[in-house]
């Protein structure tokens, strides 16, 4: 692609609160935040972690066997791929003809309830989903949530305004992860958060949380040559409801809580758009002119004239792991195998 013609994308990061358990509340706040964003000029709008139906931190803060009624709700107000609230997301990314990103709790098939995953969906222009990555391990105790992906959602997608790699929370902090999607010629770079992440009942005086998610986004940004845009989400009042399940010393907890953020990063490792902080809804933009790659690449570049391929070897296994693999007599006589779990992906693939 000649420089003069590479993109320049305008990405919406957008920072919002989720309708706890509410698929149709969360869905129109999808909508309405789309709209605006679409209205100040943007290609590539990006939801938080666990968007719909809102990302359980209650996890971090209650005894699992306390968290039954809750994993139940959220289990029930989780999205199925196909279903009625996928189909409605494809629908806002069409009409709103942009690239959409939305971090969704994702339901297996009907033959597993309970199952379910951390998970990022893209759509493009025309509402086709383009990304579906599972995040590769839950964090800590949100493995009393969801279920681990595998390395064959682990992928760069090619698209007119960009090549577009997610990856979940955590997941920013997996060097191996950073660079599987940097060596896949990752340009745009999606990071999405949880509003807060609790690990103690007595927070302690160390960093705040937004910092370190700057830290993580330079991070990813400089050593990748890459935009990145930080959608984290908010909590309001229903959320802090819902999260502390009508214990006052939990309330207490979330507000001494520091709060992340949402802003856009350059490949150069700057912010460049507004930052939205302090649990505030809003929408950070930023012009992401690839071109700016360029330069950034030819001073260091990690997946390419700064590596040592003789030094260094590195895979990626794309499977999609199965917990059956079951062969035998199918309709009409023909063998069959049953995948109940199979996703999208490529075939195992070294880089």
């Amino acid at each position: 692609m000649n420089v003069a013609t590479l993109p320049k994308p305008v990405v919406a990061a957008v920072q919002a609160a989720p309708a706890y358990f509410d698929l149709d509340a969360c869905l129109l706040k999808v909508q309405q935040y789309t709209e605006k964003a679409k209205a100040s000029g943007a290609d590539l709008v990006v939801f938080s972690e666990s968007f719909i139906p809102g990302f359980p931190t209650y996890v971090h803060m209650l005894a699992p066997m306390d968290q039954h009624a809750l994993f139940m709700k959220f289990a029930q107000s989780s999205i199925e791929i196909p279903g009625p609230a996928f189909h409605r997301l494809q629908q806002i990314a069409r009409d709103n003809r942009v690239f959409l990103s939305v971090g969704i709790t994702e339901k297996a098939p009907k033959q597993s309830l309970g199952v379910l995953w951390n998970t990022n969906v893209i759509f493009d222009r025309d509402g086709n989903m383009i990304a579906r990555h599972r995040k590769l391990l839950p964090t800590w105790s949100e493995k009393l949530a969801w279920a681990f992906g595998d390395g064959s959602t682990l992928n760069v997608h090619d698209t007119e305004i960009g090549r577009i790699g997610a990856l979940i929370c955590g997941e920013n902090t997996n060097s191996l992860a950073k660079f599987a999607l940097i060596s896949q010629g990752e340009q745009i770079h999606i990071s999405t958060y949880p509003a807060c992440f609790p690990t103690s009942r007595t927070p302690s005086k160390g960093q705040p949380y937004l910092d370190t998610l700057i830290v993580r986004a330079c991070s990813m940004s400089y050593e990748g040559k890459v935009f990145t845009a930080v959608s984290s989400q908010a909590v309001d009042e229903q959320g802090y409801e819902v999260l502390s399940d009508g214990r006052q010393d939990l309330r207490d907890l979330l507000d001494k809580l520091t709060y992340g953020g949402s802003m856009i990063v350059s490949p150069a490792g700057l912010v460049i758009s507004d930052t939205i902080k302090d649990n505030q809804e809003g929408i950070a933009y930023a012009e992401c002119d690839l071109s700016q790659i360029i330069t950034q690449k030819s001073i260091h570049d990690i997946a390419g004239s700064y590596q040592r391929t003789d030094v260094f070897h590195f895979g990626i296994n794309k499977s999609v792991l199965k917990p059956v693999h079951i062969k035998g007599q199918g309709v009409g006589g023909a063998d069959e195998e049953y995948y109940p779990f199979e996703v999208e992906g490529d075939v195992c693939d070294e880089v």
